[in-house]
């Protein structure tokens, strides 16, 4: 099961969180920063899964932001990987390129794309075309 999904900038700075189990705000800042330290700070011939306390962290580098998933152990890594480069995939199709101001300014957006493929730690959905239809239709009426 996944625990929570951050994008992180090199800076450390967190640019979105999504967690799918319960965590009292004033943890949440301690986690995210003692999770980013832990993969900010590896070499990039390290491997991309750590062991992290009673969970495992999945991290992958997009130019100059992370994305760092918290799984259980009994989560697949590689599919996670996977799912990672198919997030990024969704968010360079809907934003032609996306970057990191275009997370900053279209979180909701971002939330949306990320919730249509994972639900309550679960992945639902990772086809590309599904995955946008909803955005699709907003951006169509607010079009219209």
């Amino acid at each position: 099961m996944i625990k929570f999904v951050l994008m992180v900038n090199r800076q450390g700075q967190t640019r979105l969180s999504r967690y799918y189990e319960s965590v009292e705000l004033n943890r949440r800042a301690a986690l995210e920063a003692d999770v980013v330290r832990c993969c900010l700070s590896r070499k990039k011939d390290q491997c991309s899964f750590v062991e992290y306390k009673d969970f495992r962290l999945v991290y992958r580098q997009y130019a100059a932001l992370y994305i760092v998933v918290g799984v259980t152990d009994s989560e697949n890594e590689l599919s996670i990987y996977e799912l990672v480069h198919n997030f990024v995939e969704v968010l360079d199709k809907y934003f032609s390129r996306v970057s990191e101001l275009d997370i900053m300014f279209n979180l909701d957006r971002v939330h949306v794309i990320l919730d249509e493929m994972i639900q309550n730690g679960h992945i639902v959905e990772t086809n590309k075309s599904r995955i946008l239809a909803p955005l699709t239709a907003i951006d169509k009426m607010a079009d219209g």
